[in-house]
Parts: structure tokens; C-alpha cells; sequence
């Protein structure tokens, strides 16, 4: 999907690609509106922003190609604002509500989460981030979605610190996982799961972090689906889709 330049005039399109870029500036006000929750202690209030800036972060890409912002509104760099938003909401908010929660020590949470600020600031400025194909390399620093499940399962704080000293480290290892908007093998299965998640992570959220039986389950399938994705990227039966997908890869 993209304008025609034939039918749309140079100001409507340079309207149109400014505008995509103020719908991605959006979810930073979002993030402190989240920020404040979290603060405040209004968990279920925070993960409702955070919610919303999830939404906005996967679908202004799809209206960033649309509009082919790189040409309409190329002083402002996309993914440069992207990742500021993106680190926002994906790493401060959660790291606050972290910090403000009682998950773990409050001495415990506020020096992890110095480490987890540190390091993602690491990841987000890493040009390796991504891989040739838009798999994310190494954990993609979603300590929005960490700390959703650390609210909804509530382990032990020894074993929620041992998760986050976990995933720093897999920030840098040498593992991938899947961008579940830009995926092209098993694209289709991976929506689905997708909005199975959010139904769930909804579910969690308005039961006030004590979801049944069912919602819990419906999480762990999701998380167990995504780690084990990665295994059909390089695998027997996935050569054959080698060619297929740097293809799909370029018309993206």
C-alpha cells in the first residue's frame, strides 16, 4: 500500500508523511502518561498506556512505508524517533514500575534496573540490532512485555532477578527473535498469536494481575511459541524458504 503520486499532490503527501511521524511522536506522550502510573502505583492504569503505545509502535511502520515518510517527510528521521519512543516505553516505564512495585527489594529492583537502563540504551544504539532478514538480535529489550509477565506470575524475587540478569545478557548473545510485525515465514500463525497475547495480556491486566488458570496458560503458550520460532529460521525443513523470504524481505 502507498500514495500515487499521480493522484495525490506533493503538499497532501508531505501532509501525509509529517502526520505519520506526529502519530509516532504520539506514543511518547503516551509514555508519560504511562510513566505517571507507574509512579503513582496505578499498575493497571500503566499497562493500559503501555498498551496503547504497543499499538501505535505496530502499525506507524505500515503507515510510515505507506506514506514513504524517507521521501515526503525526510527531515525527520522515522527511526531515530521510533527508537527514542520505543525506548520510553519499552525500558523506562517498566523499569519505574519495577522499582515502584513489590515484586522484589525495592535495593534489589533499583540497582537491576540501573543495569537494564544501561544496557538497553546499549541495544537500542547497537547498528547490529537487526538482522538482515528484521529478525530482532538478542533479546529485543521488551521489558514492557518482562514485567507484564512478572506481574501476572509473580515468582519468587530471586527468580525475577535472575530473569532479568537472564535477558540483559541475551541482549548481546547471539540468538534471534522474531519482529511479529515484519515476520514472513509462518506470518499468519504469528498474528494470531499475537492478538492470542494481547486478548490475554489484557485479560491479566483488568483482573488486576490475577488471571485465572486459562489467561496464564494462553500467556505461556505465546512466550514458549516466540522462543521457539527462532528454530525455524535456520532448520531442514526451512532451507526451502531461504530464497522466498529475502525476497519478501526486499518488497517491505
Amino acid at each position: 500500500m502507498s500514495f500515487r503520486h499521480e493522484k495525490v499532490g506533493p503538499h497532501a503527501r508531505r501532509a501525509a508523511g509529517y502526520s505519520v511521524h506526529l502519530f509516532t511522536a504520539s506514543g511518547g506522550a503516551v509514555a508519560v502518561l504511562a510513566l505517571y502510573a507507574a509512579i503513582e502505583r496505578d499498575f493497571t492504569a500503566m499497562f493500559a498506556w503501555l498498551g496503547l503505545a504497543l499499538f501505535i509502535d505496530g502499525v506507524d511502520g505500515t503507515l510510515a512505508r505507506a506514506a514513504r515518510v524517507h521521501e515526503t517527510a525526510a527531515a525527520i528521521d522515522g527511526s531515530t524517533l521510533d527508537f527514542v519512543v520505543d525506548f520510553l516505553t519499552y525500558v523506562l516505564v517498566p523499569v519505574i514500575a519495577l522499582w515502584r512495585s513489590d515484586l522484589m527489594p525495592e535495593r534489589w529492583s533499583f540497582w537491576l534496573g540501573l543495569v537494564v537502563v544501561m544496557a538497553s540504551a546499549l541495544y537500542f544504539s547497537d547498528s547490529r540490532m537487526k538482522t538482515a532478514d528484521n529478525w530482532f538480535r538478542g533479546f529485543p529489550a521488551i521489558w514492557n512485555v518482562f514485567v507484564l509477565y512478572l506481574f501476572a506470575f509473580q515468582p519468587p524475587s530471586w527468580l525475577s532477578a535472575a530473569l532479568i540478569v537472564l535477558c540483559t545478557a541475551a541482549m548481546f548473545a547471539p540468538v534471534v527473535f522474531v519482529h511479529p510485525m515484519r515476520v514472513v515465514r509462518l506470518r499468519a500463525a504469528t498474528l494470531v498469536v499475537t492478538i492470542l497475547w494481547f486478548v490475554c495480556a489484557t485479560l491479566a491486566v483488568w483482573r488486576n494481575f490475577e488471571p485465572n488458570m486459562w489467561v496464564r496458560a494462553g500467556l505461556v503458550v505465546c512466550a514458549l511459541y516466540v522462543l521457539a520460532l527462532p528454530l525455524t529460521r535456520h532448520s531442514p525443513w526451512a532451507e526451502t524458504d531461504d530464497a522466498a523470504e529475502e525476497t519478501e524481505t526486499g518488497k517491505t
